[in-house]
């Protein structure tokens, strides 16, 4: 069976991403399970950008078929910040706490009905001496006031559904897998590995 490569180290991507490619002809590996550190500077202007550097960088390191996404938070009330700098929007080093402390911060003197935003992601497919390809999915939601459920990472605690009435982390896998832009980008990109694993076969 042949291998894809998810470039990333973050648990909780692998995680997600892991779910919504069982029963997928591959066997899913990551840059630990290769001893593989590979150093990109994500300093692109657009999330395709990066997913691209990002997997064909890994996919150059490794030899094989490579799968990155890039994601963000756009806040409406923020001019749609903090956008493709989510990761490193309270520092460089801040950890999900301080991602949320300082994004309610920022929206402290938003009212209720003003804080929209909504989730995107971009899936870049990295194939060695072939072209990468790209899916996209989004998600609309609301800012909530304070953080609720475990089951998310980065910005989820604070992402809510209203029509759920739940925010991202109070998602169980499968309902994320439904609703979510990593979800919805995902379920193109299962439809590309498909006709990926039926040309390595041949």
């Amino acid at each position: 069976m042949a291998k894809l490569l998810l470039a990333t180290t973050n648990r909780g991507k692998i995680r997600e991403i892991c779910h919504l490619l069982y029963g997928m002809p591959f066997e899913v590996v990551t840059p630990i399970d290769l001893g593989i550190d590979v150093s990109v500077e994500e300093d692109k202007q657009s999330y395709q950008e990066n997913a691209q550097l990002k997997a064909e960088a890994y996919s150059k390191a490794s030899g094989l078929i490579t799968l990155a996404d890039d994601s963000g938070l756009e806040v409406n009330a923020l001019n749609r910040e903090p956008g493709i700098h989510s990761a490193r929007y309270a520092g460089e080093n801040a950890s999900d706490e301080n991602r949320i402390e300082y994004l309610l911060a920022k929206l402290q003197e938003v009212p209720e009905g003003k804080r929209t935003a909504r989730f995107i992601c971009v899936i870049a497919i990295a194939v060695p001496r072939e072209k990468t390809l790209f899916c996209r999915g989004e998600c609309h939601g609301v800012i909530g006031f304070e953080p609720k459920g475990s089951n998310g990472f980065g910005y989820d605690p604070l992402f809510n559904f209203p029509e759920l009435d739940r925010t991202m982390a109070e998602l169980t896998l499968e309902q994320k897998s439904q609703v979510s832009h990593r979800g919805k980008a995902l379920q193109e990109a299962r439809h590309l590995l498909q006709e990926l694993a039926e040309k390595v076969k041949a």
